[in-house]
């Protein structure tokens, strides 16, 4: 593990440059001052305040770098933030967030608080979705339990869409993509009246896909398996009848049909000798295509709504959010080890495909009072409930090679696999069904005093406790069937929580340069495999997995320095920090009954360091770069084996380089080049597994293998007035071939290739 000491000199060193760059002298040059990342106006902390007076590490997206950067999707704006990544795999409401090490996985709370319009998105199924008319996007890095309670463990993300104006105002887009696919986006702002306005957005892509699937012998066998029919729209109301009051309604829905659990499972053996594979549990291996008579199906349901309404007096602010989210979706697809029909390589001539169902609602409500910005002593006091109802179920059913995959949603097929043979269409070979019922309260007290006109003290602590009460909703055959000591009906009951605590010591050396410090603390709650898991990983040689994994809680140590410079044309950021970690969770899948889990590792430490840099070296060109390094080590584990490992899904570090040049072509018309490049290094994705008293296990990694680094470009060009704008563009220009994620077993996920489109769009 590196050095504390030796991350501290980093920014040591990095902070000596900077304050004899930043020093005043220096900041009176005589260019003029233009518009920069300084510039922008954040609400990370609840305020409005500027960017580089946020005394963390916050990288920003206002709506003219959104539109200039095509952030289009989650992923777009992630591989521009220095010490964040972010995993795509198996369907489209699977998706990892992980920042600073905080890691997330399957069926898991989210590693950050992502808050949409005031409204935390409590379901990680919803987060991969399009970025419709949005306004404005905050990152914000380190525990930030108290501003935003639990899920908040690595940090948050704040996103706010665009709100309704008083002018009439509209763009539409139309788009080709090379799947062959297209594009069609219309955003429309309506005055209803002197107090009431409407805004409206709507959005259909359609793609016959990139990843292709050799399988030619079954007519359920896709050619493509990621077409992509996605529509999202919105719609908002803004009523202000006076300057003490008003009342902003926003819903929107998302309906989405593509293909999933396209994996890859190299062969476990090489013939004659029956060797093991050294392609087997390799990240890096990419050679071998995807082959399924089983394209299968992923159809997400997405509907949100939020209601904000604000009071504003001499004393202060108060503020009711109540949010509103749902999500159903159902994938399908092959079976382990995802072989064409009568093919399998593990129990011949048996070959299994799988089902999962998840349908769930959750209500928010949240009331705060925020008083005056301008107060030596500032302060924010507020509550926040939820309510969730969740289901889940996922079956293995036999594949008979010509009917597909039926999706099961809540019920079983009646016919059971292996009662005869040859085996009934369809027959069920396993199922599991957990119902969730989810309340939780939290209550939080925000300070800031301005000590003097130079230092500032911040004291935040909230408290978050979530109850969770799981029923056991498989029929009792599938549990006697598979050996699995439960009852249908029965339930489990756990409460998990904690206080928040946060400080944070803010010096303002001059009016280019802020140093901080702080400690803060991240809670994430703890939940519930499905029932019999514990049975099923004991008899597949997992160790330490069961039918609940506990809660997380991470601390963390950080210091940093924002500083301006060349009068405002540039800034650079950089902090380090330390974290411990207990209860972080890590992955793991059953093959035997199709299911995802949890578990916890008792301790781990992560220690880091975060650059940042953004220059306008003209007013035409701007350059923006961030490096974020993260060393990792798992400190304490049930499996001696793991303790001193890596954690997973962590890469060692991140680069990311972006540059933008517009030209003047006349008194209108401008030409425009934008270029972003993303590193993400080495990353072991799953910990070890093998226990020295449980021999060798097969399908368990004792030294698991990294992923090389990876390089990815993305461009684009075009023409633009401030009426129109035509842009091509690409993503991943370089066509860089490598796996999205890797989890044990040998599960491989292709990545997308190169692709490239062109989009004209028309503002009135």
């Amino acid at each position: 593990m590196r050095d504390p000491k030796h991350l501290c000199g980093i920014l040591g060193v990095s902070a000596l440059a900077l304050f004899a760059a930043a020093s005043p002298s220096f900041a009176q040059d005589s260019t003029p001052q233009v518009s920069s990342e300084a510039d922008i106006i954040v609400t990370a902390r609840r305020r409005s305040e500027a960017l580089q007076d946020v005394p963390a590490q916050v990288t920003a997206f206002n709506a003219e770098a959104i539109e200039m950067r095509g952030i289009t999707r989650p992923a777009d704006f992630i591989a521009q933030v220095p010490n964040i990544t972010f995993v795509e795999t198996q369907n489209a409401g699977t998706s990892f967030i992980v920042i600073r090490g905080i890691s997330q996985a399957r069926n898991s709370e989210p590693s950050a608080a992502i808050v949409v319009d005031g409204v935390p998105m409590t379901q990680p199924a919803q987060f991969n979705q399009e970025l419709l008319d949005i306004q404005q996007i905050e990152v914000l890095k380190g525990p930030q339990g108290a501003l935003y309670g639990r899920n908040a463990i690595g940090g948050a993300i704040v996103i706010t869409t665009q709100a309704p104006g008083d002018e009439f105002e509209g763009r539409v887009t139309a788009g080709y993509e090379s799947g062959p696919g297209f594009k069609l986006q219309g955003i429309a702002n309506v005055p209803l009246g002197e107090t009431l306005s409407m805004r409206g957005a709507v959005s259909y892509f359609d793609t016959e896909g990139h990843l292709t699937n050799v399988n030619t012998t079954d007519a359920s066998a896709e050619e493509d398996v990621d077409p992509v029919q996605d529509l999202n729209a919105r719609l908002s109301f803004l009523w202000r009848p006076n300057d003490m009051f008003s009342a902003d309604l926003r819903l929107s829905a998302n309906f989405l049909e593509t293909r999933a659990l396209y994996y890859i499972i190299p062969d476990f053996v090489t013939l004659p000798n029956f060797a093991p594979n050294p392609n087997f549990n390799d990240p890096n291996f990419v050679d071998q295509p995807i082959n399924l008579n089983n394209s299968g199906k992923n159809e997400r349901q997405i509907y949100d709504a939020a209601l904000k309404l604000t009071v504003n007096a001499s004393y202060g602010t108060w503020t009711s959010i109540t949010g509103f989210n749902a999500a159903q979706e159902i994938l399908t697809g092959d079976g382990y080890a995802f072989d064409p029909f009568g093919q399998s390589r593990l129990a011949p001539p048996f070959d299994f495909n799988q089902s999962q169902f998840l349908d769930v609602q959750t209500i928010t409500q949240e009331v705060r009072f925020t008083s005056p910005e301008d107060d030596r002593f500032r302060w924010i006091a507020g509550a926040q409930v939820f309510a969730t109802d969740r289901f889940i179920s996922t079956g293995n059913m036999c594949d008979t090679g010509t009917a597909g995959v039926i999706p099961l949603y809540r019920q079983p097929f009646p016919a059971y696999c292996f009662a005869t043979f040859p085996f009934p269409e369809h027959g069920q070979i396993s199922f599991l069904a957990d119902s969730q019922e989810q309340f939780a309260y939290a209550f939080y007290l925000n300070t800031s005093t301005s000590l003097t006109d130079q230092l500032e003290l911040s004291l935040n602590l909230r408290y978050d406790n979530d109850k969770r009460e799981n029923t056991t909703e498989t029929p009792q055959f599938y549990l006697t069937a598979g050996g699995i000591a439960g009852l249908q009906g029965q339930k489990r009951e756990e409460t998990w929580d904690d206080w928040q605590p946060q400080a944070i010591l803010r010096y303002e050396a001059n009016d280019n340069l802020n140093i901080y410090g702080s400690y803060s603390r991240g809670f994430r709650s703890g939940g519930f495999n499905q029932t019999g898991v514990a049975t099923a990983a004991a008899a597949a040689g997992f160790f330490g997995v069961g039918d609940t994994f506990d809660q997380e809680t991470a601390d963390t140590f950080e210091v940093g320095f924002k500083s301006t410079f060349w009068n405002r044309r540039a800034n650079f950021n950089a902090s380090a920090y330390h974290t411990t970690s207990k209860g972080s969770y890590y992955f793991i899948f059953i093959a035997s009954n199709s299911t995802q889990n949890l578990g916890n590792i008792d301790e781990v430490e992560f220690q880091g360091v975060d650059l940042e840099f953004n220059v306008r070296v003209t007013d035409n060109f701007m350059i923006n770069a961030g490096l974020g390094l993260t060393d990792s080590e798992i400190t304490d584990f049930v499996d001696p084996l793991a303790i001193g490992a890596k954690a997973p899904l962590v890469s060692d570090y991140t680069f990311n380089l972006g540059g933008q040049y517009v030209v003047p072509l006349g008194d209108t018309l401008e030409g425009f080049l934008r270029l972003d490049y993303n590193r993400i290094g080495d990353t072991v994705f799953t910990i070890p597994f093998r226990h020295p008293s449980q021999g060798n296990n097969f399908f368990l990694e004792a030294e698991p293998k990294e992923r090389d680094p990876v390089n990815l470009l993305d461009a684009r060009v075009g023409l633009m007035t401030g009426s129109w704008s035509l842009t091509a563009w690409s993503k991943n220009l370089l066509d860089e071939e490598y796996n999205t994620e890797y989890s044990p077993g040998g599960f491989l996920f292709k990545a997308q290739p190169m692709r490239w489109g062109l989009e004209l769009s028309a503002r009135f």
